[in-house]
């Protein structure tokens, strides 16, 4: 049975941050996700929502946040205060002796770091690629006019942005999402306009969105675990104080 194309199939990340339009289609997709296990907190997961770690031939342990490297993986679901705290107390090389059953480990001691580096760049590359696709929205007006006419999808703003320059864009989207006096907001991302130029090669990149519905999910995807690593709940989306994206002083300039 299709589910009508006005109504929320779902509370999560994606639900909260596109337009009710594209959600119904999502829905189907997310219901044939496979799971995984943390190792480290046994809570099973979409293996989407998870960071995979792999071992390479040599025995070091290593972040696989696209799930391709070859070979045996363990999964973990935790933020990077409660990695850290894992890696220091031993539970993390136990429960990866048992993931992978006894085989030599060397798990480096900046495991944390190199595990928010790569949920960091899989972000920025995601971004990458869908405005190389023509996905990408930039530019205060070209947004603006975008989001009041309904087809910005998701709309971002950098970690830096004023908040004046946020408000107005947020107005301009809840317009096209026929959603005024919802209080619903676009997403203050964990990078700041300096990451984000970097990353899309174009100058002073504040704000973005997105104008495709399949797009914008996989940008959520990516953007999602970043945000539960650093630990940052996944934003609410609406007016008041917004989940911190995580300590300032880690973000990445890359």
């Amino acid at each position: 049975m299709r589910t009508p194309t006005n109504e929320r199939v779902s509370s999560d990340i994606t639900d909260k941050a596109r337009h009710p339009k594209s959600v119904s289609g999502e829905a189907c997709a997310n219901k044939a996700q496979p799971e995984r296990k943390c190792i480290l907190t046994g809570a099973h997961a979409s293996r989407d929502s998870l960071l995979r770690l792999a071992i390479s031939p040599d025995g070091l342990v290593l972040p696989d946040p696209h799930a391709k490297a070859p070979g045996r993986g363990a999964w973990i679901g935790v933020s990077r205060g409660e990695l850290e705290t894992a890696l220091a107390k031993g539970q993390l090389k136990g429960a990866l002796a048992r993931a992978f059953k006894g085989a030599t480990l060397e798990i480096p001691a900046d495991l944390p770091e190199l595990a928010q580096r790569a949920l960091t760049k899989a972000l920025l590359d995601r971004l990458g690629l869908e405005l190389r696709a023509g996905h990408v929205v930039l530019g205060t007006s070209r947004i603006d006019e975008q989001a009041r006419s309904g087809r910005a999808e998701l709309l971002l703003h950098a970690l830096d942005a004023s908040e004046d320059g946020r408000k107005k864009l947020d107005q301009a989207w809840r317009v096209g999402r026929d959603a005024e006096g919802s209080g619903e907001r676009g997403i203050v991302l964990p990078l700041d306009r300096a990451a984000l130029s970097v990353a899309l090669g174009r100058d002073n990149v504040v704000h973005l969105a997105l104008n495709n519905s399949a797009a914008a999910g996989r940008v959520e995807g990516a953007l999602a675990r970043l945000l539960n690593f650093v630990g940052g709940n996944p934003p609410s989306g609406t007016d008041g104080d917004q989940a911190s994206p995580g300590r300032q002083d880690e973000q990445l300039n890359v």
